[in-house]
């Protein structure tokens, strides 16, 4: 039991994360029919969750967070994904959480204040802005061809970017673009002339606040304190945010497949057929059991690689490992959910069609299941070969 003045610990602020997302983030569910989650209702869930002592649980305390470490996150997380709104309700929704880590471990002082003070308080959104249109950048950041050069004062960067999430709306974008001495992060306000935030592309997904966007970066200027850490060190940056941000999409996502399988064993207790009811018959029994394992499964390689950033490794094969497994496991779940509620699952009667437009593009972003193969296979074989050996990373 938590002492009388002392701070939450994670099991109590999971619990009050759970109580908040059933009291009031299950019912506003129905004002977000979609495709864009409306700023108000945003607006008006925050301030909900920071009076339930639930707001930015990732944030550290000096920026009005409650501290946690990665480990913590992971039962909060969950928590929050079983409803849609639960991520944006606590901020801890991407872009903006894996932003708020980055800027957390590589900002200056005065871009903190500038920057992640207003975003963790959730008074502004953020994107990040690294995907380009072919052949620049996506699975392969090595492509990355939006250049930045000097000018007296600072910087000018050119280039083009799509899939960027958030990107409408936003107050500012972390952006990648290569340099002379190699890829460099730039802070990019949303004022600044040169960002030029084009046509809004159509996807299955819909939670993502500003949704995903073109953007046109022509002659942009920026100062020389909007770099974001070193000169040529992005790569090496990117990899302090995207390691995190991928295991806190599984983290969220997890907890809407708990919701697909909990709206699944609802039906299957109360649906009779064939003279007994759907629980009780073997077939379905299959599919119940094998997404309560793809569940279990997932939520220890979750934790297992939190554990491991948590202990200050870049963890790119423990997050990539997690990474494929949950987001395929996610797309399971929610597939054997809809196959057990028979043809409400594909109405809107049921939110779990929704659940699954809302969780195919995981495989995708963040790097592609295949991509994530590709490197794990790699780091296996340069183990087998006496490389490494330690665990890789």
């Amino acid at each position: 039991m938590t002492s009388v003045g002392a701070a939450p610990g994670v099991a109590e602020i999971a619990e009050r994360t759970r109580a908040f997302v059933r009291d009031v983030c299950l019912p506003a569910e129905q004002r977000f029919p979609g495709p864009e989650l409306d700023r108000g209702l945003r607006a008006e869930l925050q301030a909900a969750a920071r009076e339930a002592g639930v707001f930015a649980p990732h944030v550290p305390v000096e920026f009005g967070g409650r501290g946690l470490d990665i480990s913590g996150w992971s039962a909060v997380f969950e928590e929050a994904g079983y409803s849609l709104l639960g991520p944006q309700a606590l901020n801890c929704a991407a872009p903006d959480e894996g932003n708020m880590h980055l800027l957390e471990i590589v900002a200056t002082d005065e871009q903190k204040e500038r920057y992640l003070r207003p975003l963790a308080a959730g008074d502004v959104r953020s994107c990040f802005a690294m995907t380009e249109p072919h052949p620049g950048a996506g699975s392969d950041p090595g492509a990355l061809a939006t250049s930045a050069r000097r000018v007296d004062g600072g910087w000018v960067i050119d280039g083009e970017k799509r899939f960027i999430s958030g990107a409408d709306g936003a107050a500012f974008s972390i952006c990648m673009a290569r340099a002379q001495e190699g890829a460099t992060m730039f802070l990019i306000d949303a004022e600044n002339p040169g960002w030029q935030v084009g046509r809004p592309m159509q996807t299955t997904d819909t939670v993502f606040a500003g949704g995903h966007s073109e953007v046109a970066i022509r002659e942009c200027r920026v100062s020389a304190d909007a770099v974001l850490g070193e000169v040529g060190e992005g790569f090496g940056y990117a990899q302090v945010r995207l390691g995190p941000a991928r295991l806190t999409h599984c983290m969220r996502w997890l907890g809407l497949a708990r919701r697909a399988l909990d709206i699944a064993l609802d039906r299957a207790a109360q649906r009779e057929v064939f003279g007994s009811r759907l629980e009780e018959l073997g077939l379905a029994q299959g599919l119940i059991a094998d997404s309560v394992i793809d569940i279990e499964a997932s939520r220890s390689l979750i934790r297992w690689a939190a554990g491991v950033l948590d202990r200050g490794s870049h963890g790119r094969h423990e997050t990539s490992v997690a990474k494929v497994f949950v987001a395929e496991a996610v797309w399971r779940i929610i597939d054997r959910s809809l196959q057990l509620t028979g043809g409400d699952g594909v109405t809107a009667d049921l939110p779990l069609a929704r659940f699954q437009n809302e969780v195919r593009s995981f495989r995708i972003y963040d790097g592609p299941s295949e991509t994530h193969r590709w490197a794990i296979a790699r780091r296996a074989s340069r183990v087998r070969a006496g490389e490494r050996e330690t665990s890789p990373d």
